[in-house]
C-alpha cells in the first residue's frame, strides 16, 4: 500500500482574467494558500503554459516547474480535456466544439483533428520534460449521438466506430509510450469512453495499449447509477489519476438520468461541491489506498450551487482529510511469534 499524494487541484474552472486567475504565478499563490499541495494545469490556458514550448524546450518546462515549486507546490499532471475531445468529433458536433480549437482551424473539421492530435503529442513531450507519468484527456466521440439504440443502429457499427476511434489515437498512445507517460481517460459521457464496457473495446480496439490508462472520478457514475467502488475492483489496475469531484442523483416521477434538457441546478443528476453530494470518499479512499494507488487526489469543482473560491476552501481540507496515510506494521503484530519453519509444521501436524 502508498499513500496518496495531496490534496490537489485542478486549476481549468478557476482560470480566469482577474488576479490571482490570471497568471499561474498567481494562482499557484493563492491554491499554495489554501493548503493544496499540487496543481493540475489545464494546457489550453495559455497564460498557465504554453504546450507547445513545453515539449519543445525543456530549460521552459524548468521555468514552469520552477514557478509551481516556488509556490510550494508541484505539478501534479497536464491535462488536455479539449484538445482530446477534438481527436473524434461526429459531424453533429462540428459547430459546437469548433469554440475548443484556435480560430484558424474553426470551420476546417480536418485541420481541426491533425491540430489536437498535435497537441496530444506535445502534451507527451511536456509531461516528459516536466517529469511526470501521467495525463489527462478526453477520448473524443464519433459514436455519441447513438447511445441510445433507436432507430436500431446498423449491424457492426460500434465495432467500426471503436475501430476508427482506435486508429485515431493509436499514433498519440505510441508517443506518449515513448515519452514513458500514461495516457489517463477521463470515463466521462459525452465521450466514447464513458464507462467500463466503452473503456473495454477501446482498450481491446487498441491491442491492449499499455499506455491506455483510466483517469477516475466518481462524480461521473453517480449520474450514470453505476457501481463506482465495484469500478475500483476491477479497473485498480489501470487508475492512475483521480479526480476528487462529488455529485447527486435524485430522480423523480418527472425526471431521470436524461434530465429533460434542463439546467444543471434542476437536473436530478448534478454535480456538487465537496461533501454536499452523495459520493462515499471513505470508502473511495479506501479501496484506492487498498489496491496501492500512489498518484494524487486532485480537487475537480463544478457545483451548480456554490462559489468555486468557497468550494476549493473547503476542498483542501476535506481531502487531507480523507488521505489515508498507511502503516507500516500490521496492527496484531504486538502478538506475533515471529517466524519459525519447525513451530510451523508442528502447528500444522506434520
Amino acid at each position: 500500500m502508498k499513500t496518496i499524494k495531496g490534496p490537489g487541484i485542478f486549476l481549468a474552472q478557476f482560470a480566469g482574467d482577474t488576479a490571482p486567475f490570471n497568471d499561474l504565478k498567481s494562482i499557484c499563490e493563492w491554491a499554495a494558500g489554501l493548503g493544496f499541495k499540487g496543481v493540475q494545469i489545464p494546457t489550453w490556458v495559455s497564460s498557465f503554459i504554453d504546450l507547445q514550448k513545453a515539449a519543445e524546450s525543456k530549460t521552459y518546462a524548468d521555468e514552469i516547474k520552477g514557478i509551481v515549486n516556488a509556490a510550494g507546490l508541484e505539478i501534479t499532471e497536464l491535462s488536455t480535456h479539449l484538445q482530446g475531445q477534438l481527436v473524434a468529433v461526429h459531424p453533429a458536433y462540428n459547430e459546437l466544439f469548433d469554440g475548443f480549437a484556435p480560430e484558424q482551424y474553426r470551420g476546417n473539421p480536418a485541420a481541426r483533428t491533425e491540430w489536437a492530435v498535435n497537441q496530444l503529442k506535445y502534451a507527451a513531450k511536456a509531461s516528459s520534460n516536466l517529469g511526470l507519468k501521467a495525463h489527462a484527456t478526453f477520448s473524443g466521440a464519433l459514436l455519441w449521438h447513438t447511445v441510445y439504440p433507436w432507430p436500431q443502429r446498423p449491424a457492426g457499427l460500434v465495432d467500426t466506430g471503436f475501430k476508427e476511434l482506435a486508429n485515431r489515437w493509436l499514433p498519440i498512445l505510441n508517443e506518449f509510450d515513448a515519452n514513458g507517460v500514461d495516457v489517463c481517460y477521463e470515463i466521462h459521457p459525452g465521450e466514447d469512453l464513458h464507462d467500463g464496457i466503452t473503456y473495454e473495446r477501446f482498450l481491446e480496439a487498441t491491442g491492449n495499449h499499455a499506455r491506455a490508462c483510466l483517469l477516475y472520478d466518481p462524480s461521473h457514475f453517480v449520474l450514470q447509477c453505476l457501481d463506482y467502488l465495484e469500478y475500483i475492483d476491477i479497473y485498480h489496475e489501470k487508475i492512475r489519476m483521480f479526480h476528487v469531484k462529488d455529485a447527486e442523483f435524485n430522480p423523480t416521477g418527472r425526471s431521470g438520468v436524461y434530465g429533460g434538457y434542463q439546467g444543471w441546478i434542476d437536473r436530478p443528476g448534478r454535480f456538487r461541491s465537496l461533501g454536499d453530494g452523495q459520493v462515499d470518499f471513505k470508502a473511495v479512499f479506501s479501496k484506492l489506498t487498498q489496491y496501492g494507488f500512489d498518484g494524487w487526489a486532485v480537487m475537480e469543482w463544478e457545483c451548480c450551487m456554490k462559489h468555486p473560491e468557497d468550494g476549493a476552501r473547503e476542498g483542501a481540507p476535506f481531502i487531507k482529510e480523507h488521505i489515508i496515510r498507511v502503516t507500516e506494521k500490521a496492527f496484531d503484530d504486538f502478538a506475533g511469534t515471529g517466524a519459525d519453519e519447525a513451530l510451523n509444521r508442528k502447528v500444522l501436524g506434520l
